[in-house]
């Protein structure tokens, strides 16, 4: 079965940085687009970046365009969260997802579109 497992989360202040790596098994991962959502306390599970199954078309939330950057090792089978310039309000728990169908176009946004998820990782950034 496909599995996704997220790591690199941790505690950090303001203005630092995190990677967040996530690794994919159970399917060929270079056929499908990835993307990573995260969700805060109290508040409801909301999407970051994305990016197509070949790297080349990536998208991302309003809120962390110029900040965050997502890549992928198709060799590896590992998609990345690079993380600069982490506020308080970034605080939440990250998690990783794989679409469902192949081929996409690396624009999607909607967590139902993502039929498998990790078990997310914490990023706590202190002010």
């Amino acid at each position: 079965q496909v599995q996704l497992v997220e790591s690199g989360g941790g505690l950090v202040q303001a203005g630092g940085s995190l990677r967040l790596s996530c690794a994919s098994s159970g399917r060929t991962f270079s056929t499908y687009d990835m993307g990573w959502f995260r969700q805060a306390p109290g508040k409801e599970r909301e999407f970051v970046a994305t990016i197509s199954w070949g790297g080349r078309t990536t998208n991302y939330a309003d809120s962390v365009k110029g900040r965050f950057t997502i890549s992928r090792d198709n060799a590896k089978d590992t998609v990345y969260l690079q993380m600069n310039s982490l506020k308080p309000e970034d605080t939440a728990v990250y998690y990783c997802a794989g679409e469902g169908s192949p081929y996409g176009g690396g624009f999607n946004v909607r967590m139902g579109a993502y039929a498998y998820w990790g078990q997310g990782t914490q990023v706590t950034v202190s002010s």
